[in-house]
């Protein structure tokens, strides 16, 4: 089974225990300001680090962020799934984490993740698992490492990354990716399936435009996993093909 952390995650959150606010907000509190917002989006599918999460189908997903003006902040974030050795209909990722800037213009951003899937009725208590983050940013440039030690119940697993942003002429913007996933245990191939290692790379590259108030997207996603090792990684062989994802979002 094909687990994933999802750190398409695009705005950060923060909750405040007694704080009551309403999305798209301001709110000053005895604790300090909180900044409340939650986005939609419509997306052909669900890619996370180039391998499809709903087996080609569409995917409606949806998130909370409330960020506190330290730094601090707090969120979840829901999407429909379909997995081959699942029937989990749902994955909600819940997370918390600081950001901050270090100089203007270097910044840096550490978490962590929970990723639950309710609904499994196939008996896979080991898909749930949670995850620890961070990245520095500066000129457009990213840089991050996300670990960790209970993918399937007690595997150690590594994604490290480096993405870039920029915006183009006509409001247009520019984002790509380039990552590594890398299965610390080695039990996620079968032998001789994996190149003689349990990694895979993956890479996107993504346009952006807001119009009439929605951000639209389009983006090409790859892997370098081939059929066989696509197969026993996931339980289908296409699950792994290159990818153009269309999406239209909406941050209230």
């Amino acid at each position: 089974m094909f687990k994933k952390t999802t750190l398409a995650l695009t705005t950060a959150g923060a909750m405040a225990g007694s704080c009551i606010a309403v999305a798209g907000t301001t709110v000053d509190t005895p604790l300090g300001e909180f900044s409340v917002s939650a986005n939609a989006t419509l997306a052909t599918e669900y890619i996370f680090r180039g391998i499809s999460q709903t087996k080609g189908d569409p995917a409606i997903q949806g998130g909370l962020d409330i960020v506190h003006e330290s730094g601090l902040y707090v969120g979840m974030w829901a999407s429909n799934v379909d997995f081959e050795t699942s029937d989990a209909p749902v994955e909600y990722d819940y997370y918390v984490g600081y950001g901050s800037n270090i100089t203007e213009a270097l910044a840096f951003d550490v978490g962590w993740l929970k990723y639950d899937y309710p609904g499994d009725d196939l008996g896979n208590s080991d898909l749930n698992y949670s995850e620890f983050y961070g990245s520095l940013s500066a000129y457009g440039f990213k840089v991050g490492i996300n670990y960790s030690d209970d993918v399937n119940s007690d595997n150690n697993v590594v994604y490290s990354y480096i993405g870039y942003k920029r915006d183009l002429p006509y409001g247009v913007g520019l984002s790509m990716r380039f990552g590594k996933y890398d299965f610390k245990d080695d039990t996620f191939f079968k032998d001789g399936a994996s190149k003689g290692e349990d990694a895979y790379y993956d890479w996107y590259v993504g346009v952006s435009k807001e119009f009439v108030g929605l951000q639209f997207g389009l983006a090409y996603t790859q892997t370098d996993l081939k059929d066989e090792e696509c197969e026993n990684f996931t339980g289908n062989d296409t699950h792994c093909d290159a990818n153009f994802v269309a999406s239209v979002s909406k941050t209230f």
